[in-house]
């Protein structure tokens, strides 16, 4: 009996999050055009996406723990090198994500709702760099590339959540305002590199701390690409 109970839960559990990941799929999500312009009196470069409905309007909801917790993304796949970010070299296709997920906070050195608490802010859209990697374990088809913490090979920036995976909470500015989104990076953050190619891509991610055989934050679903194929065509304009 006891076994049928848990088994129930588990259904409607599993059935509420696709339920939810249906509903993400709205105009949110839906990307009209990625842009990256350089502009070098400011030493920086303004990352953007353009969706149809209302940019960062729609969060995830909360799941109420770290295990399933759901993550929404706009995110920038570019063909910087792991190197350029701060990472070691490594295989893989760096991305800048913008992301939201109330269950959990991966950015402890900063506080992006001014509360001075610096733990609570998840669901507050900020960006990470992660590299990504081909997963066929999950319906998106990537996730971010985890490693064995023993492997004294691999760096991350200092501002890096802790987490096993290559991923790094640099603290850039996000704002979203009407239908667009765009984050500020300074040059000197992406080893003064402002020649290279980018597209824009909206996804469901998923985190998974139970289960050995998923990885530990997939790509669940996704939502639109700016250029329909994933072929980073875009280049950073002047």
């Amino acid at each position: 009996m006891k076994t049928i109970i848990i088994s129930a839960f588990v259904f409607l559990i599993t059935s509420q999050l696709y339920s939810q990941q249906r509903e993400y799929n709205n105009d949110d999500f839906k990307i009209h055009k990625a842009t990256v312009t350089h502009i070098p009196e400011m030493g920086v470069t303004v990352w953007e996406i353009t969706v149809a409905g209302s940019a960062g309007n729609t969060t995830p909801v909360k799941a109420g723990q770290l295990d399933g917790a759901p993550v929404l993304g706009y995110v920038f796949p570019t063909n910087l090198n792991p190197t350029d970010v701060g990472f070691n070299a490594t295989d893989g296709i760096v991305a800048l994500a913008l992301t939201s997920h109330p269950d959990f906070d991966d950015t402890p050195l900063w506080d992006e709702n001014s509360d001075r608490i610096y733990t609570n802010d998840g669901v507050i859209w900020h960006p990470h760099w992660v590299i990504l990697h081909q997963d066929d374990r999950v319906a998106g088809g990537l996730s971010v590339k985890q490693f064995n913490k023993a492997d004294d090979t691999v760096m991350l920036p200092p501002t890096n959540p802790g987490m096993p995976m290559y991923m790094d909470s640099p603290g850039f500015p996000v704002t979203a305002i009407n239908n667009t989104i765009k984050v500020v990076v300074p040059d000197y953050r992406i080893n003064n590199n402002t020649n290279f190619n980018f597209d824009g891509v909206a996804a469901f991610m998923k985190v998974n701390t139970s289960n050995d055989q998923l990885p530990m934050l997939g790509v669940y679903d996704v939502f639109s690409v700016a250029s329909g194929d994933l072929s980073l065509p875009y280049s950073v304009k002047k």
